[in-house]
């Protein structure tokens, strides 16, 4: 019998019992022995008829102490109980594994660090896609490249407001409160329409890539809230769409970041994720481009992924060097040296025309007007800025 615990039994946490329970016979036979949830920490009342009310503990000594609990699954979120729980089980020899995305985004470097120097793992598939497979491969299918950019669309309550924006004609407010209604948006709804989800999510994928901490705190992140119908109207007018991105390059030894809505020209791959889905791009310099795509949240499809992360701890016992190092001062670029091309929404075209190298005018309505420029700077862009109703960049 293999004996694992779960820290957490909100949707996640009941997701990965659920998920265990059910595909007891196949894991099983993968991992040629049963496995069980010894013990759920979590602080609520639960129904005495539900499926783990027997193995809800209230004091986390128990599993950590425990010797035959090797590997435990933290789906609790948040960075306070989470960080000091997961740090006492490393110290102890024990694998983590999690989806907790703001954790592994502020402190990955510091548990990481231990994981590898107590031989353990800290493995953490379903903190980036959910239920989309993304780390492991770009461990292991994609291991003989160079990866030089990751571009995603890394959340899905962006991503299905933005789709009604477009397929339904909604405003944000609509769509969000719609969004909210059929659970996809939380209450509050700041961390994923503000784009701190997305920016947690690329901050870990750079880091993992390009093999130093990618912080938080040094990504430009820009979210959705101020996309209206007139930018919609932009958009469809260059045959195209708008779209949450994070993106991530490396550039002469420097790491280029950002999250922020993007135009994309429809018939590309990510114009063509929508509603709740996630899709993840990855150019390497021997493969070229590849997609992942699937759903990037939700109860079962997050648990398969912390699930799949249990199997892999309890078939090796080894620290699988997932791993990056603290960074110099200036590994990230300041986002005034991000670079691209730029839709600008203005009523000063001749003005701002005599500033940037523009190539295309978009039209909608008299009296104003979207450029499109060459591809410029961030510090060229603010020159213009008392000229631009808004600016929107390019997805290239």
């Amino acid at each position: 019998m293999l004996n694992v615990a779960v820290m957490g039994y909100g949707v996640v946490g009941s997701g990965v019992c659920e998920v265990i329970r059910t595909n007891a016979k196949s894991l099983c036979e993968k991992l040629g022995d049963s496995v069980r949830v010894k013990y759920v920490l979590d602080i609520k009342e639960v129904n005495p008829n539900d499926p783990e009310a027997s193995q809800i503990i209230r004091d986390f000594d128990i599993l950590l102490n425990d010797p035959e609990i090797s590997v435990v699954a933290e789906v609790m979120g948040g960075a306070t109980f989470a960080y000091d729980y997961t740090k006492k089980l490393l110290l102890a020899g024990k694998h983590v594994v999690t989806s907790n995305k703001e954790l592994v985004a502020t402190k990955g470097t510091e548990l990481l660090k231990i994981a590898k120097e107590k031989n353990v793992n800290y493995l953490f598939e379903a903190s980036v896609g959910g239920g989309i497979p993304i780390i492991r491969p770009l461990y292991s299918c994609l291991a003989a490249n160079e990866i030089n950019r990751i571009t995603g669309i890394l959340n899905g309550t962006t991503n299905y407001i933005l789709t009604k924006m477009f397929r339904d004609g909604s405003d944000f407010e609509t769509a969000l409160k719609e969004a909210q209604e059929k659970g996809y948006a939380e209450r509050n709804p700041s961390a994923d329409v503000d784009g701190i989800d997305a920016c947690r999510k690329i901050a870990i994928l750079a880091s993992l890539v390009f093999g130093k901490e990618v912080e938080c705190n040094k990504v430009k992140t820009v979210g959705i809230t101020d996309i209206t119908e007139a930018d919609v109207a932009y958009a469809e007018k260059m045959n195209a769409v708008i779209k949450l991105i994070g993106q991530a390059e490396m550039k002469e030894n420097k790491v280029y970041v950002s999250v922020e809505p993007r135009i994309i020209a429809k018939g590309t791959p990510l114009a063509s994720i929508d509603d709740v889905f996630n899709g993840i791009m990855v150019n390497g310099n021997a493969i070229g481009e590849v997609v992942f795509y699937g759903p990037g949240a939700g109860k079962l499809p997050t648990a398969s992924a912390v699930v799949a992360d249990i199997i892999d701890c309890l078939r090796n016992d080894r620290n699988r060097e997932y791993f990056w190092t603290e960074a110099e001062d200036d590994f990230v670029a300041d986002s005034q040296y991000n670079s691209g091309r730029y839709l600008i929404i203005t009523d000063q075209a001749e003005a701002v025309e005599e500033k940037l190298p523009v190539c295309e005018r978009v039209v909608i309505k008299a009296g104003e007007c979207g450029l499109v420029t060459d591809v410029i700077t961030e510090h060229e862009l603010s020159n213009i800025s008392s000229y631009a109703k808004k600016y929107i960049k390019l997805c290239e």
